[in-house]
């Protein structure tokens, strides 16, 4: 029995160590002040996301979730037309979720900060196909609205009605349209309020692989993604354990980079290059278990605009190092 036990502790602390070395366990000595929020696991993390930015209690494992009742259809000038409750609230959807079948993926503290619609009395807004209108059972039992298949959201950052401050929140979240689609002014759109690091000026690199390296005559080799724009880290960040400092209003001035798989990639470390599954729902890129962002003060590529700021954000290396941050 005993040998049976020193062995079975050999494996979990063989484990542990694998995980360790994947994601450089004396990284964390390099967290200041231990400011980090959030965690990998967000059923470790206790508060997460919701419990940080004291968002509401509405959606999964937090109320009950409100009705959208009769909904109805606002005209806004760079979003197009977009989805309300009866109370003129923005609605969004969730591109990690589906429509075919109808499956939503935002739970536990995603859920706090992007409240469930209730399914129960909700009415197409005027001039919509009522058939759009359906619902879905959660894992809790909760059913909550869909359109068209997408599950329905509010977002608990906006006060009031008009507001839509989680457009393009971590290149995951959107403004529905009335029809269940993303809100869009004209063809292609994607919403004046996304928060994208830039490239949408025509100066777009082709055939850039999901991460590779630019030479910056200024920061050397510094990673881009696959539009050419620069990456960064923060420096209130952690790698061991994975943490991220940005949430909220930080996320829309710093989007996340979205995973990327391993073998789309040039010049990059691959140890520690892993996705980050954020308490808030989003999944993030790493590098070497870093969490990596764009700034959407980079209008187009080959931009830095937010090497620096705040002396916390850099441009990142192809090892994961910070370039120019103080040591």
């Amino acid at each position: 029995m005993n040998t049976w036990r020193n062995a079975s502790l050999a494996v979990t602390a063989a484990a542990v160590l694998a995980l360790t070395t994947a994601c450089g366990q004396e990284q964390g000595t390099e967290t200041p002040n231990g400011q980090a929020v959030g965690a990998a696991n967000p059923a470790a993390s206790g508060g997460g996301y919701g419990s940080e930015a004291g968002y509401g209690s509405a959606g999964s494992g937090g109320g009950e979730a409100k009705p959208a009742g009769q909904l109805a259809i606002w005209d806004s000038e760079d979003l197009g037309e977009v989805l309300t409750d009866s109370a003129g609230f923005t609605l969004y959807r969730f591109d990690k979720d589906s429509a075919k079948p109808p499956k939503s993926n935002c739970e536990g503290d995603c859920a706090k900060a992007w409240p469930i619609v209730a399914a129960d009395g909700a009415t197409a807004a005027p001039g919509v196909d009522p058939s759009l209108i359906g619902e879905v059972t959660r894992a809790d039992g909760t059913k909550q609205l869909t359109v068209d298949g997408w599950p329905m959201y509010r977002y608990a950052k906006d006060t009031k009605a008009g507001d839509a401050n989680g457009q393009g929140v971590g290149g995951t979240w959107y403004a529905a349209a009335p029809d269940g689609g993303k809100a869009a002014p004209g063809e292609g759109g994607g919403g004046g309020e996304e928060p994208a690091g830039g490239g949408e000026e025509g100066a777009e690199p082709a055939d850039l692989a999901g991460l590779s390296v630019r030479k910056d005559p200024k920061l050397g080799d510094i990673v881009v993604d696959r539009d050419g724009m620069t990456v960064y880290r923060f420096t209130k960040d952690s790698a061991w354990p994975m943490k991220s400092a940005c949430t909220d209003a930080c996320l829309e001035k710093w989007p996340v980079v979205e995973p990327v798989d391993k073998n789309d990639t040039e010049g990059i470390l691959k140890k520690g290059f892993v996705t980050f599954d954020r308490p808030d729902g989003i999944q993030q890129q790493t590098i070497d278990c870093w969490p990596i962002y764009t700034f959407a003060g980079d209008k187009a590529p080959g931009d830095t605009n937010g090497q620096g700021v705040g002396g916390t954000w850099y441009a990142v290396s192809p090892d994961g190092k910070p370039v120019g941050a103080p040591k």
